[in-house]
């Protein structure tokens, strides 16, 4: 395991909730240009349990809307813009291409994007790529970095002392 990946154990929806929280406190912003965090794992694996708790501890007070059937779903957090995606029905490049995602590709864009697997060139390359799979009782969490900013980002969520109790013996 390098220094751009991290993996933890969890155990249940709690601790997904808690890895939200801890992305979104760790999050460098995106003053200069966007952030890209994609998540993929099978169906019920936390994908959308973490993003809605991440969009809730960066302030989001409203409902926070799966996007599995809207697609996207946007959040205007003062300087700050969350983009939920969903791509889970999508079939190809061609079907995100037409999502217009790039409208929203400036400073000040989180974008958010669940089964970005399928999104294939026609999304940009994520800064942090997190994956959930199934693991005995529980899920693995693991986080990779993949720019500058995503190491930022994943070495702020090192010092998260809050994720300290998740962090797996495979690191």
């Amino acid at each position: 395991m390098s220094e751009s990946d991290l993996e933890l154990m969890l155990a249940d929806a709690g601790a997904t909730e808690a890895v939200g929280r801890a992305l979104a406190r760790a999050f460098p912003g995106a003053e200069h240009g966007y952030a890209a965090l994609y998540l993929s794992g099978e169906l019920g694996a936390g994908k959308t349990t973490c993003v809605r708790s991440l969009l809730r501890a960066l302030g989001v007070t409203g409902l926070v809307r799966s996007p599995t059937f809207t697609l996207v779903e946007a959040y205007r957090l003062g300087a700050l813009t969350c983009v939920h995606v969903d791509l889970y029905r999508l079939q190809g490049a061609v079907q995100v291409d037409e999502l217009g995602l790039r409208d929203f590709l400036s400073a000040g864009c989180l974008l958010l994007v669940e089964w970005a697997e399928k999104g294939g060139d026609a999304l940009p390359m994520a800064d942090m790529l997190v994956t959930f799979t199934y693991a005995d009782s529980g899920r693995l969490c693991s986080l990779r970095a993949q720019s500058p900013l995503g190491r930022e980002w994943l070495k702020n969520l090192r010092h998260d002392t809050s994720l300290a109790s998740y962090v797996s013996n495979l690191t």
